[in-house]
């Protein structure tokens, strides 16, 4: 099959939709099928098969390279590749320019459109932008989104998800887009779920997101710690508001047990964080972006991962990495029980800061529970490697071919 991929977040900018594409890229390649990506940045990569589109030369959402208009992605594809119809399948995977970009050419030329739904807009309006910009973004994105495709899901405001004007613009947005495809995957259960109860009437795929193959071939042991020994928690996610940082940082500060965070990544509120250690003599490292090889190597010599988002995720790939990787992990969403498997994590009972403290502190007491959910993870890894759910991808796209 020849496959195009369209993406608003791929190139300089790390993250669970990135590292997804680029495992289900290889993986699928690996059985013999080409994959173009189309997607903005600034700097070519060394594969070809990755096409940058135009891109904004001072606008950077979130701080990801952003496209240009989606007639703009559109007339420089049709110039570099004039036989895009001989594609077999597009594949969207962001609602941003150049994933509508790629939603209108499959429309264009009769391609069968697949759509993956990766996140909750509603809660990244709510979180990152200003309060009183918040209505505005959420009308202004719903209103441009609906000058390229059609929104007849007109969703009303709640009070479950949609409790606000601009959550409400934004699950119109989202169901909208996914109502557009001709097959819509999810990775998360829950998130179907609620896209369902808001208004999405199309095939739905439950497709869990996959890992990098090789992580499968680690010879790892079960993690263990020892009475007394220091606590190592690793971070391995976006330092941005959504994400929470600054309640895990409160929780240590709260935390009577001996811990060390070792924190990799960047965002938008790295500053503060680490601002944060300091002043409260919190015993935490920052390392920055690096490679993931780096990564790795550090929750091999660890206990933990933290990922403690909270009503936003819809399958984080830090749980799906930690459970490749034997790691047990501390969640507080319950939603993200359904990601690993059941005793290979400690649930929060909630989502302040307290309630973490109080689960480290737990964990810490208890340090005979590391190698018991450790183990759960490695019995389980594969369930969690991107070959299994290729599979399953690759029996979507011929589907939609057949008909």
């Amino acid at each position: 099959m020849k496959i195009a991929v369209f993406t608003d977040l791929y190139l300089e900018i790390a993250g669970g939709i990135p590292s997804s594409i680029q495992a289900q890229k290889k993986s699928l390649e690996k059985l013999g099928h080409k994959v173009v990506i189309f997607c903005p940045g600034f700097e070519q990569p060394k594969d070809e098969m990755v096409v940058i589109v135009p891109t904004c030369q001072k606008i950077r959402a979130g701080g990801a390279p952003t496209a240009r208009r989606p007639e703009v992605v559109e007339d420089f594809i049709l110039r570099k590749y004039p036989d895009f119809k001989t594609f077999d399948v597009v594949h969207v995977h962001y609602e941003a320019g150049c994933g509508l970009a790629g939603m209108r050419l499959a429309r264009k030329f009769g391609i069968p459109l697949v759509v993956t739904m990766h996140g909750r807009e509603d809660m990244a309006v709510a979180t990152n932008i200003p309060f009183p910009l918040k209505n505005i973004a959420g009308i202004t994105l719903n209103k441009l989104h609906a000058k390229y495709i059609p929104h007849r899901a007109k969703v009303k405001r709640d009070d479950y998800l949609a409790d606000t004007k601009a959550k409400t613009e934004m699950w119109e947005l989202m169901v909208s887009h996914a109502n557009y495809a001709d097959v819509v995957l999810v990775p998360g259960k829950h998130f179907a779920k609620k896209l369902k109860g808001y208004g999405m009437i199309k095939p739905t795929v439950h497709l869990s997101n996959g890992v990098d193959d090789a992580l499968g071939k680690l010879k790892l042991k079960p993690r263990k710690m020892t009475a007394g020994e220091p606590l190592k928690i690793v971070w391995n996610s976006r330092i941005s508001k959504e994400k929470r940082m600054m309640e895990l940082l409160k929780a240590l500060k709260q935390v009577k047990g001996k811990y060390e965070l070792h924190v990799f990544g960047d965002g938008n509120e790295a500053e503060k964080a680490k601002k944060y250690v300091v002043q409260n003599e919190i015993n935490a490292r920052f390392y920055g972006q690096v490679d993931r090889t780096t990564i790795y190597k550090a929750m091999v010599r660890s206990h933990l991962v933290a990922m403690v988002s909270y009503n936003f995720d819809n399958q984080a790939m830090t749980l799906l990495e930690a459970e490749a990787m034997g790691m047990p992990v501390l969640i507080c969403d319950p939603d993200m029980k359904e990601v690993v498997h059941k005793g290979g994590y400690y649930c929060a009972n909630g989502p302040k800061a307290k309630d973490l403290a109080a689960a480290i502190d737990k964990i810490i007491e208890n340090p005979e529970w590391i190698e018991k959910a450790s183990t759960v993870m490695l019995e389980n890894r594969g369930e969690v490697l991107q070959a299994e759910q290729t599979k399953k991808l690759a029996e979507v796209y011929e589907g939609l071919i057949k008909d």
